[in-house]
């Protein structure tokens, strides 16, 4: 029996089919999806192929031990932790921070293209990307410069919806596309793959509240924010049903963990962290519930 990680520890064709996904706060997002058949299953003769592609909350940045400085990648980030717990299974992890669905095509310092890590044997792909091509840091930047003009009120959510149309939900709307992209060239490099979407957890209070100066947003903005993160997820869970992929849910796990809690009790990090991360990124402890969100979908069988 697996053990339980322990946090405290078209594609061309003659038809194209045009999927309409859920709405997201008012806008249909429609996603094109040439989904291959799903036929994964390598057999018990050889080790299992596993490759991690994404942006630094998979990587792992300032938690220990940094295995790579051109990416910020660490050895306990989840597809090590992954990695670890199944026998028999060989990672090539070519996460990089600051890394957008671009870089999967295009070098990153160092770091080559990320798609190049798949191959045709290719066994297991675990993607999290999306939330630097949605501006995650700007955001978070801007939120907080605004935060002193009126700190009981909701100066980002006014900024961000100045212009009549809520511009993080088109940013969201305008990502969806370049994850389809990205989950296409997967399963054109690895048709047998399984492709295992990682959600991002958690960053501030499930319940709306806000937590003033540790994280500088003004109190109205973190409703506000939360939903926003709330629907990139919903995006990208529906980005991955439409194009042959699982979603990996790593929200749920993590609430009540948020950056706003006590520092023994968070796994996610403030913008100044007290354990070592990255501002607003997973600790070890996160990364450890991010890897058990993934062991558990792999527990399923594909499709269920």
């Amino acid at each position: 029996m697996r053990r339980e990680l322990n946090p405290a520890a078209t594609a061309p064709g003659r038809r194209r089919v045009v999927a309409a996904a859920a709405a997201v706060s008012g806008c249909a997002l429609v996603v094109a999806s040439a989904a291959p058949a799903a036929a994964h299953g390598s057999g018990h003769d050889r080790r299992t192929q596993y490759v991690a592609l994404g942006d630094s909350y998979t990587a792992g940045p300032a938690i220990p031990t940094q295995v790579d400085a051109n990416c910020a990648r660490s050895d306990r980030n989840y597809p090590s932790l992954v990695a670890a717990d199944r026998r028999g299974t060989v990672l090539k992890d070519v996460s990089c921070s600051g890394a957008t669905t671009e870089e999967m095509w295009k070098a990153q310092g160092t770091n080559p293209p990320q798609l190049n890590a798949v191959q045709r044997d290719t066994d297991l792909v675990t993607v999290q990307i999306g939330g630097n091509d949605f501006g995650f840091g700007t955001i978070i930047g801007t939120c907080a410069r605004l935060s002193s003009t009126d700190l009981t009120g909701n100066p980002c959510q006014r900024y961000y919806t100045s212009s009549g149309t809520d511009q993080l939900v088109l940013n969201i709307l305008n990502t969806a596309p370049k994850v389809t992209r990205v989950l296409r060239a997967i399963h054109a490099k690895a048709p047998h793959a399984r492709v295992l979407v990682v959600g991002y957890p958690d960053l501030l209070p499930d319940d709306g509240s806000g937590c003033y100066p540790s994280v500088p947003f003004a109190a109205k903005d973190f409703p506000y924010l939360r939903d926003t993160g709330k629907r990139l997820n919903l995006m990208l869970r529906l980005v991955a049903a439409l194009n042959g992929a699982e979603y990996v849910d790593t929200y749920k796990p993590t609430i009540g963990h948020d950056m706003c809690k006590p520092p023994a009790d968070r796994w996610i990090e403030p913008l100044q962290p007290a354990s070592p991360a990255a501002p607003a990124h997973p600790n070890a402890k996160g990364e450890a519930v991010m890897a058990t969100a993934v062991l558990k979908r792999l527990e399923r069988r594909h499709g269920h």
